[in-house]
């Protein structure tokens, strides 16, 4: 069969889709993970996924996988991963191979291949260095430099979201934990904790990113206030991403970026205050992402492509 699967594994949601050698999307589907049945129960559902789009008669050419980190993608194993409580070691690529009568599958950082996507095929095409990230629960992201995806030395490379900034109480904190749609929840319930001021949040069951998002976006001046302060944070993240890898350009994907300039402004804003010169924020620095929810679909195909055709056969999984 002369297609490639490509698996998108989270936390909350799976996806996969086929892609014929062009890298066009034959057809796609999707199911709820419910990780907390444990790995194998998940890990057969997962592969009935994959099954579902492929024919019973063949098998791909090759499978990518997008999987949370941190991963050992040599092994082929999810090594340990904040969204898969009591997940540990678990071989991934080898459960899904043998799923599909041995064939070759390749597993990748999801972020990492979101940034194959961007880089190959979406709004990160002739940047380079280009970094990729996504704002949503968490900040994930991957780098291209050279043309090539940088792991670094353990393959573990990047985990932006793990950088560390310090609050003016003298606190450190991660950087997902003041700029994720997961920060501005907790920001907003925070601020109405321990004030008065007026907000439809105060009339809302479940305050979390989403709300505040779409507060904000009706014109909840605080909330406003709330995405101006995580924007402040995010523009504070990026020029540290900026002094570190000079790059052409940095794709933002990920659900906190519909909320467009609401909050990018401010995080534009930080950029141009704090930014060392202006050589470092070319024009077009900040582009959003093409790919939306698919992107580590597109990814995991490229991904799995590109191994396929580069890889010894004694070294497939």
């Amino acid at each position: 069969m002369s297609a490639y699967l490509a698996i998108d594994f989270g936390g909350t949601r799976s996806r996969a889709a086929l892609f014929d050698r062009e890298m066009r999307m034959i057809s796609r589907a999707e199911t709820l993970s419910r990780v907390e049945d444990g790995p194998d129960i998940v890990l057969a559902r997962l592969s009935a996924l994959g099954k579902s789009l492929t024919d019973p008669k063949g098998e791909p050419a090759a499978i990518g996988i997008a999987a949370p980190g941190p991963l050992d993608t040599s092994a082929g194993t999810i090594i340990k991963a904040e969204t898969l409580p009591g997940w540990s070691n678990v071989p991934l690529a080898a459960f899904v191979s043998r799923a599909f009568a041995g064939a070759s599958v390749f597993i990748e950082n999801d972020a990492n291949l979101g940034a194959i996507a961007e880089y190959q095929l979406g709004a990160g095409q002739g940047a380079d260095p280009m970094i990729y990230l996504t704002i949503s629960t968490g900040i994930g992201g991957g780098a291209i430099i050279g043309g090539e995806l940088f792991t670094g030395a353990g393959g573990h490379a990047i985990e932006p979201g793990h950088m560390r900034l310090t609050l003016p109480d003298g606190s450190i904190r991660r950087w997902e934990e003041l700029a994720s749609g997961t920060a501005l929840g907790d920001l907003a319930r925070q601020r109405l904790a321990i004030g008065a001021r007026p907000s439809v949040l105060r009339e809302t069951e479940l305050v979390d990113g989403k709300a505040v998002g779409e507060a904000a976006l009706a014109g909840d001046e605080f909330a406003l206030d709330c995405l101006r302060q995580a924007g402040a944070w995010l523009g504070l993240g990026l020029v540290n991403l900026l002094h570190l890898f000079n790059p052409a350009a940095i794709i933002l994907g990920g659900s906190v970026m519909r909320l467009g300039d609401q909050i990018l402004d401010p995080a534009r804003q930080a950029v141009d205050e704090q930014a060392l010169f202006a050589g470092f924020v070319p024009r077009d620095l900040l582009r959003p992402a093409r790919f939306g929810d698919d992107v580590c679909l597109v990814g995991a195909a490229l991904h799995a492509r590109q191994r396929a055709s580069s890889v010894a056969p004694s070294d497939r999984h």
